[in-house]
């Protein structure tokens, strides 16, 4: 589960045993930050915290005030950083922007339906948002902290690359599916408990996985054929991502076969392959992270609302 899934869990394991706790998040940023709008941390009654505003004074200053001036009185704040000399000098975070955050105290007494609606949606791998109200200049103001939905990443192949792409992909917070036709590779003991295991036919259990936007697909079977099969069940479909291993003379081949025989076109245009960022990759983990990187650069091309507000 991602970590807003997790803080959401916390928050709420919290307040069902009469503990208070504070939600703070970044509401707003102007320049270089720590941290982005969107970025939340939890404040429980013990000073312990679950999550991450950036971390040094800032934080540091964020968890003394909710002690000292806002969870006490069960209250809320909104709070402004420039992190100039003032915030940020000794920890080396003179970033040279400006963080504003809000924190709200959480309590039984507190309306913590909208908090359980977005834990499921969290745990559904859907789009999520929860409020945060917090006291300005002597009023009210509301934001919406959204979650994206949990990105799936399905590995067609659960070889020896398959198998090293689940195990840091889980702790990137994305939901791992493999795929294989090898009952032995294929097996609960070779991958994390969180990975999602499927054996058949790798093309039909493709075409019978429900992909979407959220989706990246990786094919790192174990031949050309496979490949190819794996390739033509995912190629029209509306994935975020779609890697191919393989040499440029494979793609070339692989691409010339599918066009032959009368295929889509434009969905090839849009493969990766050779897959992965260039970082001069030799053994199976650097692969793997290659491969990944390339998916989060894709996944973080485009532009997304974290914070909405304040809300009218």
């Amino acid at each position: 589960m991602s970590e807003s899934g997790l803080l959401l869990e916390e928050l709420l394991s919290e307040t069902s045993a009469g503990r208070r706790c504070a939600l703070c998040a970044v509401v707003h940023n102007v320049g270089s930050t720590p941290r982005r709008p969107g970025a939340a941390l939890l404040v429980r009654e013990d000073r312990s915290i679950f999550g991450t505003l950036g971390g040094g004074c800032v934080e540091a200053e964020v968890i003394l005030r909710v002690h000292r001036d806002i969870m006490p009185v069960g209250g809320s704040a909104y709070m402004e950083f420039n992190l100039n000399h003032t915030w940020g000098w000794d920890d080396g975070l003179v970033c040279g922007g400006r963080m504003d955050i809000a924190a709200m105290t959480i309590a039984q007494s507190t309306d913590l339906e909208p908090y359980r609606l977005a834990l499921e949606s969290i745990r559904d791998r859907e789009k999520a948002w929860y409020p945060i109200i917090a006291e300005k200049d002597d009023s009210t103001v509301e934001y919406r902290i959204h979650v994206a939905p949990t990105p799936t990443l399905v590995v067609a192949g659960a070889g020896h690359i398959g198998q090293a792409l689940a195990r840091c992909a889980v702790d990137l917070d994305f939901h791992v599916v493999i795929i294989d036709d090898r009952k032995e590779f294929a097996t609960p003991e070779r991958f994390p408990p969180k990975v999602e295991i499927r054996v058949g036919d790798i093309d039909a259990c493709l075409e019978d996985f429900a992909l979407d936007s959220a989706a990246y697909v990786v094919i790192v079977t174990r031949g050309h054929k496979n490949d190819q099969r794996a390739l033509e069940a995912v190629i029209d479909r509306p994935v975020n991502y779609i890697g191919l291993l393989g040499s440029k003379r494979k793609r070339q081949v692989i691409f010339d076969d599918i066009v032959a025989r009368g295929l889509t076109q434009s969905g090839l245009d849009e493969v990766h392959c050779p897959i992965g960022i260039s970082i001069g990759a030799e053994t199976v983990p650097e692969i793997a992270i290659s491969i990944l990187a390339e998916i989060i650069k894709v996944r973080r091309k485009t532009p997304t609302l974290w914070v909405e507000g304040p809300i009218d």
